[in-house]
Formats: structure tokens, C-alpha cells, sequence
């Protein structure tokens, strides 16, 4: 059994009415907008944002899910899927997921109106059944996530992220997503309670070492879906990279930052920049400092009993660190 299918299994019930209840969320009385989120609805990923609600909502419930968990559910893929709407268009991609974007398909101004549209019932959804502490959840989310993208955008410009900054911006820009899931599948069946805040901070080191391990993939051999060195061609600094820009000496460093500036486009010359992150033990620090996120989301599990769910949130917080792609 694939260790997706393995993570889902406490879940499957929940999964298949989240499904039918999240097709629902979407709905419009407008043939156009019916026509494009079907198309997103059937292009979905892994579902991993819907499967931390409802693991860590039985987990601190001792199996109890509520119609709450599974607005909650919905509300995050509402607004995250916004996101990636929006996304696309700001990065110009005609991809995503392997298939074709909605801007590809319908042009930037439909993408960008869609993106709107979801957002909106993603709120909608919340007002109307006075879900209030879970919609302050998700939108201190989309905020750190804009402030993540903006102070990375503003970072690169000038080549100086240093190893903290470097971690605010994808505690901004990943973690504070996937936190987001956990403290809402807490506060969905037990609001107010330290279940909340300590299930946000479980949720924020997973996705802390989510994103390093994105970070190495640039570095690795073998293709997944982006090739190696992009990270590298759009100038975006990682920590393998930040941490051998930090300890090399004075004159290898102005030879980094001069391929990273000026020659980012040439592929012998990113070959030969990741060789010299890989020499001078870039890869090794941040394969380290990865796993010490892991151990640390561990840890916070060890307080909760002993149930499917929790090694079912087990299996995925190794699954981050050891997936191929």
C-alpha cells in the first residue's frame, strides 16, 4: 500500500464526505465559473491540508469529527486553492500539477476573478455558521503567506537573506499553511483548549521541514517535476546555499554571488554552483537541520495517546522528510 493511501485510511469516511461537501462549497449559479472549478476539483493533489484536519481533529478528540471539521476542511481548500489560482498568474505558469493552469485555459482575468470568487466563499462559508475562531485561523494564514512571498521577492533583489530571515520567510510562506490545518482541526471539536496553539506549532515544524526538503531537491539527481538548479536560475536563496555562502572564505563567496547575479542562466556554471554547495557541506547542514524539525514535531505527538490517527500523523511527518518529489 502506497504510504499516502496508508496515512488516509483512519480517514476514508471522512475523506469521501469531505469530497462531496467541498464539490458543494463550490457551487455557483454562474455556468462559467460551474465549468472552471469543476476542472480544478478534478485536478486536485494528494489532499494533504484536508487529511491533517481531520487526523489531528480525531487525534485530540479521540475520534470525534464534527460538521465544523469538516467546514474547516473546506474553508482551507477554498481559500488555499485561491492562492494557487492567483499564483499561477503571478508567476506566469502554464502548469500546474502536471496539467494546464486556469490562466493557461481561460486567460489571466478569469484566473484572477476565480481566485476572488473562491476566496469569497471560503469566508462566506465561515460567516454564515459564525465559525469566526476558525476563519481568524485561515486568515492570519493568507496574511503570513503574502508578507513570506513579498519579503522573499524583497530579499532577492539584494543576495543578503541570512539563515533567520531565511526561516521567516518559509515559516511565512509554507509552515504557516500547514499550521493553519492542525490548530483548525483542534479548535473544529475542541475550541479554547492548548490542543489548539500546540497542534499549530506541530503543524508549523512539519512544514518548516516540508520546505528544506524542497530546498534539497534542487540539489538532487534525479528529475521531480522541476529540474535541478532552478531554485539556483531564479535566484532564489536556500539554506544549503545561505549556509555555504555564510562559512566560505571572502573570495569563493563574491564567485557565488557573481553566478547567482550574473551567470544564472548558464547551466555549466549553476552545475558547477551546486557542486561547490554540495563540496563545502550545504546539503549535509540543511539534511540536519531538517531532521531536527522532524524530531521536534515528534515530540509534540508523544503527549496524546496512542490511536490510528497519531500514527497515521507519524507516517506523514516522516513521509515529508522522505518523499522523492
Amino acid at each position: 500500500m502506497k504510504i499516502v493511501e496508508q496515512i488516509k485510511q483512519p480517514i476514508a469516511f471522512e475523506m469521501d464526505l469531505f469530497e462531496q461537501k467541498f464539490r458543494l462549497s463550490m457551487s455557483s449559479r454562474v455556468a462559467l465559473l460551474n465549468r472552471i472549478t469543476h476542472y480544478i476539483v478534478n485536478r486536485k493533489g494528494k489532499q494533504m491540508r484536508p487529511m491533517f484536519v481531520f487526523l489531528v481533529a480525531k487525534m485530540v478528540s479521540n475520534g470525534e469529527v464534527l460538521e465544523r471539521t469538516y467546514r474547516g476542511a473546506s474553508v482551507i481548500e477554498l481559500i488555499h486553492t485561491a492562492t494557487l489560482v492567483h499564483d499561477d498568474v503571478v508567476d506566469d505558469s502554464n502548469r500546474r500539477r502536471g496539467f494546464f493552469s486556469v490562466n493557461a485555459l481561460w486567460k489571466n482575468k478569469i484566473a484572477v476573478l476565480i481566485g476572488d470568487f473562491l476566496l469569497s466563499k471560503g469566508l462566506l462559508l465561515s460567516i454564515d455558521n459564525n465559525d469566526f475562531d476558525l476563519l481568524k485561523i485561515i486568515s492570519v494564514a493568507v496574511r503570513e503567506m503574502s508578507e513570506g512571498e513579498l519579503l522573499q521577492i524583497e530579499k532577492a533583489r539584494k543576495l543578503d537573506i541570512t539563515e533567520a530571515i531565511y526561516y521567516d520567510i518559509i515559516r511565512k510562506k509554507t509552515a504557516t499553511l500547514i499550521a493553519a490545518c492542525c490548530s483548525l482541526g483542534a479548535a473544529s471539536v475542541k475550541p479554547d483548549s492548548q490542543d489548539v496553539e500546540q497542534m499549530r506549532k506541530f503543524g508549523e515544524l512539519i512544514g518548516m521541514a516540508f520546505q528544506i526538503k524542497d530546498d534539497l531537491f534542487d540539489y538532487g539527481e534525479t528529475q521531480i517535476g522541476k529540474p535541478t538548479g532552478i531554485d539556483i536560475k531564479e535566484q532564489k536563496m536556500t539554506l544549503p546555499l545561505i549556509y555555504v555562502l555564510n562559512t566560505c572564505s571572502p573570495k569563493d563567496k563574491e564567485w557565488l554571488i557573481n553566478s547567482i547575479k550574473n551567470h544564472n542562466r548558464n547551466s555549466k556554471r549553476v552545475k558547477e554552483v551546486i557542486a561547490f554547495v554540495k563540496r563545502n557541506g550545504g546539503l549535509d547542514y540543511a539534511i540536519a537541520k531538517m531532521k531536527l524539525f522532524q524530531n521536534e514535531a515528534l515530540q509534540l505527538l508523544e503527549t496524546y495517546p496512542e490511536t490510528a490517527y497519531k500514527n497515521a500523523l507519524k507516517l506523514m511527518v516522516n513521509y515529508v522528510i522522505e518523499r522523492k518529489k
